[in-house]
């Protein structure tokens, strides 16, 4: 079962108007989706690691960045 957890963060105006932007041209997508593909991708990209729990959290990473970009592919 997945576990969610709140996230409040503020974020430069500029960047809500292109999140803002994006979202309503791209109705497939919401905030949350949004998040959790930029968030997985950052930490895909930044991880330096290389212990067993490292590439536990990478591959855990690497499928919730695909569930978020493939989210609704089918519709």
């Amino acid at each position: 079962m997945a576990t969610s957890v709140s996230i409040l963060a503020e974020i430069p105006e500029d960047l809500h108007y292109s999140l803002k932007n994006y979202l309503e041209s791209h109705p497939t997508w919401d905030q949350d989706r949004v998040f959790a593909a930029a968030l997985s991708l950052f930490l895909l990209q930044n991880e330096g690691s290389t212990t067993i729990e490292a590439s536990q959290s990478y591959r855990a990473c690497a499928r919730v960045y695909l569930e978020a970009l493939f989210e609704g592919a089918d519709n």
